[in-house]
């Protein structure tokens, strides 16, 4: 019996979008880009996609709120990732 390998062709697991209003303050929310990866990811494996999707979304963000709200998640990520590795 053969085997069919599919490798697809979108380079990132997770979307990072900012969103939220001002009288609640603003957040990160995530999206998977395939569902399908949803389903087979370890814990450090998503919170390194989320720091990715961050890091991109960084290179984009419109004013200092942003830029701020996406280098605090990243930290929060980052540090969750090294409590969890130890």
């Amino acid at each position: 019996m053969g085997m069919n390998i599919i490798e697809s062709e979108i380079p990132h697991l997770v979307e990072a979008r900012t969103c939220g209003c001002n009288e609640r303050g603003k957040s990160v929310s995530y999206h998977f880009i395939e569902s399908s990866h949803s389903l087979c990811l370890d814990k450090s494996e998503l919170l390194l996609a989320q720091i990715q999707a961050c890091e991109r979304l960084l290179k984009y963000a419109k004013d200092d709120e942003e830029t701020t709200i996406l280098k605090d998640e990243i930290t929060r990520l980052k540090l969750a990732l090294d409590l969890m590795r130890y």
